[in-house]
């Protein structure tokens, strides 16, 4: 059952926002907040808003032109003005990451806990990384780097089709994003 709409102005989000929030958030009744742009990382559709009262960091990667996989910031600017990677103070449960390529698309649903596991957000004793390339399933990976990288991160990856029915995927949707969205 779809819940009616929230969004204001839903013309200002991103189209890939809009059409998972139509076909995963509003299906899988989940509860979300009017997402807020932020003023760093514009160029990767930075947003935040909550889902189920859960803090999301939205952004959307991009295809570089010579390496395998998408590229995404993950950044703030500090009181000094420098910019320095998340951490684990930071008022973050999960970063969402869409993905795109041709027909293929889905989003990459990382919680805090799995990002400072790898080093991607700052901890107390090791800094963390300001970007970092996500391997979305379509995209062959041939360094073994790469390949941990990706095996790792699809465990964590949703993938979002508009060619099958939404009602032979709900169920499907619904388990993985409650074993995403609520394991903390």
């Amino acid at each position: 059952m779809k819940i009616p709409d929230s969004w204001i102005n839903l013309k200002t989000f991103p189209d890939d926002l809009i059409l998972t929030k139509e076909l995963v958030y509003d299906y899988c009744n989940l509860e979300c907040t009017q997402p807020q742009p932020e003023a760093e990382s514009t160029e990767y559709s930075a947003y935040r808003f909550e889902i189920n009262k859960k803090t999301i960091c939205y952004r959307e990667a991009k295809i570089t032109p010579t390496k395998t996989g998408q590229f995404v910031t993950l950044w703030k600017r500090n009181i000094s003005g420098t910019i320095e990677p998340f951490d684990f103070s930071d008022t973050i449960d999960f970063v969402i990451i869409s993905v795109r390529k041709e027909n293929s698309f889905g989003q990459f649903i990382f919680p805090k806990a799995i990002l400072l596991e790898k080093g991607i957000f700052s901890t107390a004793t090791k800094e963390g990384k300001r970007a970092t390339r996500v391997y979305p399933p379509w995209d062959v990976t041939t360094s073994k780097q790469a390949q941990k990288t990706q095996k790792w991160q699809l465990d964590y990856f949703l993938e979002i089709t508009k060619d099958e029915t939404i009602d032979l995927k709900a169920k499907e949707l619904r388990d993985k994003l409650s074993r995403l969205l609520f394991q903390i």
